[in-house]
């Protein structure tokens, strides 16, 4: 349902336009280094996306799941409402790049589906442990849209957080479930939704690129929700509000804390979601995570780890780079 915080913080890579001194101007204090200040935003962040998680899944043993994600993007819609209405001053909804934004929403739509479907059949703790291989599909997209290269050190970083998914998903025996698929799936989607939005960096606006997901996303379950709809009670349409508004207020906290912080020094903290999801779990549904899960989420929280801190090093690579270039 919800991505990563540290994947999420890719958002943060598309930079509001700037045609202007004074939005330039707005935009600096936003880029000082306040670590404190990102650690304190992941968080709360992480507050907001694992109440989300642990609401979903509740709201599952009620509604269909394309229901709920329904629920969660006519929510998302409507919090940005402001931006796509024409008359109004912050309408942000101008682009040349309408293609791209309904492949995004579609693939983030695709993570939010599969999420919430596996939460059905799944403890919350693995589920959200198996999510966090995003970063490790980034990795492999990444070369074939994108043309980056990618060195041994996160290309075996990848295979130990792969390692890690196979210990939680335990395939071949009795203890697999084929809905361990779901989270896998959901956060491959999730992948394709940090490759587009690399695609889009520097040309749309975040509250753009936001926007037209939530439409896109809306759209497409409009049209097939009918099929499944199940008449919701007040209380399961107060829940899916509630799924919707925490959700997208984490992702917008995650874009914030990192404005303020590295991801070398912001990664660690975003994990603590997974300490989150297990503690709410084990008192709402009475699920403890298994050795096995705590073991692979081990695996994949290292692997994140290490290519954030690989991100980090090739980003300061690049500026040391630039600042040599005469043309710079």
């Amino acid at each position: 349902m919800t991505p990563p915080p540290a994947a999420a913080a890719r958002l943060d890579s598309i930079p509001m336009p700037m045609p202007e001194k004074k939005q330039e101007t707005r935009r600096a204090p936003a880029r000082v280094d306040h670590p404190f200040k990102g650690i304190a935003l992941i968080l709360l962040s992480t507050v907001f996306l694992g109440c989300s998680d642990i609401t979903a899944k509740y709201l599952s043993t009620s509604l269909p799941s394309i229901e709920i994600t329904w629920i969660r993007f006519l929510t998302f819609a409507l919090m940005f409402t402001p931006v796509m209405l024409p008359s109004s001053p912050l309408y942000a909804m101008r682009t040349e790049r309408l293609g791209l934004h309904v492949m995004r929403g579609a693939a983030l739509l695709g993570s939010s589906l599969f999420f919430i479907t596996g939460l059905g059949f799944l403890p919350i703790a693995e589920a959200s442990a198996t999510g966090f291989v995003a970063p490790l599909f980034v990795t492999a997209l990444s070369i074939l849209f994108l043309g980056e290269k990618v060195g041994m050190r996160r290309w075996f970083a990848t295979a130990l957080g792969l390692i890690g998914v196979l210990i939680i998903l335990r395939p071949g025996t009795g203890a697999f479930h084929l809905a361990a698929f779901f989270p896998v799936v959901s956060a491959a989607c999730w992948a394709g939704t940090l490759i587009l939005t690399r695609m889009m960096s520097g040309r749309e606006a975040v509250v753009t690129t936001m926007a037209y997901s939530s439409l896109a996303g809306l759209a497409i379950l409009t049209a097939i929700v009918p099929f499944v709809w199940v008449t919701p009670s007040w209380t399961a349409i107060a829940l899916g509000i509630f799924i919707g508004v925490a959700s997208t207020a984490g992702q917008w906290i995650v874009v914030l804390a990192y404005r303020y912080g590295d991801a070398s020094v912001l990664a660690p903290f975003s994990y603590s979601q997974l300490l989150w999801v297990s503690i709410l779990g084990f008192f709402i549904f009475g699920e403890v995570p298994s050795l096995w899960t705590v073991v692979g989420a081990a695996f994949i929280v290292a692997s994140g780890l290490y290519i954030a801190h690989r991100e980090r090093v090739r980003r300061a690579q690049l500026l040391v780079l630039e600042e040599r270039s005469p043309n710079a």
